[in-house]
């Protein structure tokens, strides 16, 4: 790459580059500044420092541009002293972990940065609350506890409820638990209390606060000079646990705002206040119920969910770090697209998979099945190469994978989302599968399919595709085994699907594709007929069969009283 003749190329430092941090790096190198990522030593402060190193060093192989890497010093004086050799432009965190030491860092070496007396409202959700208070804004009642017992009194005395407890420093929903008794809050707290958690603060205490009920939004701005911006606001939808885990559905972006909204943004504004915002991102998580908007808590660095530049862009029109990094080096147009309205370009959702009860996963049926879907943007499901263990899903990194949506219709982009929540309450192996759910020896039927044929000769009726394992004598069908599938053109206006042995033993994924793809040869107005010897063999059974068919935006159709066990499904626009 050219870095232009005799010019030297200043560093911009990155804290911990992760997830949707890792958009900084061809962010930087377009406004042809040199990206170095500072990466966190967390051996010995995390118990999970084995499995965050591992994420990291498998996420820089994401970068298509070149950026230089060097590690925390083993004090803090020592990682001062290097980066100051290095001169840095600037310093900006790329994740929640290397907000502290930016921030430091910044301030030590005369950097644009906020103050760093207010760091502690900026970081610990206690001293948000308390910083609010401060300023006269709507704030959510609770308490810092250091022990279960500690915990197990305040809520006693505080006379809530129910009540929320989490880590006083946390990401995504590590370690959040809704309570409605004692014995819960002392459970909830004793089970994590010297755990160090994501970020590797052993000891710093748990919060105890008010459970306030209403429906839960991002707000994601940006400031500069203590000027804010709104880039993007999406829209909560979680779901509580039968052991009170508050874990995450799906986010969806608010594209236009509606009663309340408006509000809500002017106390985030107040919120960059008081927590002594001037310059950079605020990730925040506001409540709103009847009393009006009040803040959950604030992250000051980008949005996470590893979003691509790409998606943000044809959501919204840019993308946080890119507009980061206008509030650090371009104030006049951070001011120039600050002025615009607010107005996405589509709508987008993150669907994340709740995984209901502890797996061993051999096959990812989905990574398929997402991309027949029109919003389809990009799917990240799990590598399953080898049977891997999921625990069920109790917070954000316990998750089954992720899926990108986009559509210019929020129509479209809505049936995606309620079809892929049916698949995950209703037939989740088809996410996710064990091998567990269908039926491993061979089924013989001989006469099913000429007896469908006769009993459907009104539905079933026109060109016929029969795709079987064992050929048939019957006119004016046309034959093929699942070899030969590719050769066979498509738009019949009946497809028979007469499978057992050829599939019992594949791998649950590889099924689901055939599937899919058989599916696909029906026209517009045509009619798919599945019988039970065939989907039997399909992890999941009918279930999972309907998933797949409900994948290609077939309607299965109400059975004839004559006619059971076989799907039925026409094919609409």
């Amino acid at each position: 790459m050219k870095k232009g003749i005799g010019v030297k190329m200043r560093n911009i430092l990155i804290v911990d580059c992760a997830s949707t941090g890792l958009n900084y790096i061809e962010d930087i190198v377009r406004r042809n500044y040199n990206p170095v990522i500072l990466e966190l030593d967390f051996d010995g402060d995390s118990e999970f420092s084995d499995s965050f190193n591992d994420i990291h060093r498998r996420a820089y192989e994401l970068i298509d541009q070149p950026f230089e890497l060097i590690n925390e010093g083993d004090s803090y004086e020592e990682t001062l002293d290097m980066v100051r050799e290095i001169d840095p432009l600037l310093i900006l965190s790329g994740s929640e972990d290397g907000v502290i030491l930016a921030e430091k860092l910044s301030h030590d070496l005369d950097l644009p940065s906020n103050p760093i007396e207010s760091l502690d409202s900026r970081t610990l959700k206690g001293e948000m609350q308390n910083a609010l208070v401060d300023a006269g804004l709507r704030s959510i009642r609770g308490r810092v506890v250091h022990s279960a017992e500690e915990a197990a009194r305040y809520y006693e005395k505080s006379g809530f409820g129910e009540v929320v407890v989490k880590p006083v420093r946390n990401a995504g929903s590590f370690g959040v638990k809704i309570c409605t008794s004692r014995d819960e809050v002392f459970d909830a707290v004793s089970e994590n209390i010297n755990s160090s958690g994501v970020h590797g603060n052993s000891g710093m205490g748990y919060i105890v606060q008010e459970k306030i009920t209403g429906t839960e939004y991002i707000v994601n701005t940006v400031s500069c000079n203590g000027v804010h911006r709104v880039t993007t606001i999406w829209r909560y939808h979680k779901t509580r646990t039968r052991e009170g885990a508050y874990i995450y559905d799906y986010a969806e972006t608010v594209n236009e705002l509606d009663i309340s909204h408006a509000e809500m943004i002017e106390y985030a504004y107040d919120v960059a206040d008081a927590v002594g915002v001037k310059i950079g991102a605020i990730h925040g998580e506001y409540m709103i119920d009847e009393n009006g908007p009040v803040l959950i808590e604030v992250n000051c660095r980008p949005m996470g969910a590893s979003m691509p530049a790409e998606f943000l862009d044809r959501t919204s029109g840019q993308h946080e770090t890119d507009s980061i990094l206008d509030a650090y080096l371009d104030e006049e147009r951070f001011n120039r697209e600050r002025s615009k309205p607010y107005r996405l370009y589509s709508h987008a959702v993150l669907k994340f998979f709740i995984v209901p009860s502890a797996i061993l996963g051999t096959s990812v049926p989905m990574e398929h099945i997402a991309k027949r879907l029109p919003s389809h943007y990009k799917s990240v499901m799990p590598n399953v190469e080898n049977p891997v263990y999921f625990p069920k899903t109790y917070d954000l990194d316990t998750a089954g994978g992720m899926i990108y949506l986009n559509h210019e219709d929020k129509t479209v982009l809505q049936k995606d989302v309620d079809y892929l929540c049916s698949v995950e309450q209703h037939a989740f192996s088809q996410v996710i599968s064990s091998g567990l759910e269908k039926v491993r020896e061979r089924i013989d039927e001989p006469d099913l399919i000429r007896n469908l044929l006769v009993e459907q000769e009104s539905r079933l009726s026109g060109t016929i595709l029969l795709v079987t394992e064992e050929e048939m004598d019957m006119d004016r069908i046309v034959q093929c085994s699942l070899d030969d599938l590719d050769d066979v053109p498509s738009d019949f206006d009946t497809v028979l699907i007469d499978l057992s042995y050829s599939i019992i033993n594949k791998d649950d994924a590889e099924i689901s594709r055939l599937m899919l793809d058989i599916i696909s040869k029906v026209k517009i107005g045509g009619v798919v007929a599945i019988p039970q010897k065939t989907y039997q063999c399909i992890v999941g059974g009918r279930n999972g069969m309907e998933a797949i068919v409900k994948a290609l935006n077939l309607r299965i159709e109400v059975p004839p009283c004559e006619l059971r066990n076989t799907i039925l499904a026409s094919r609409t626009l």
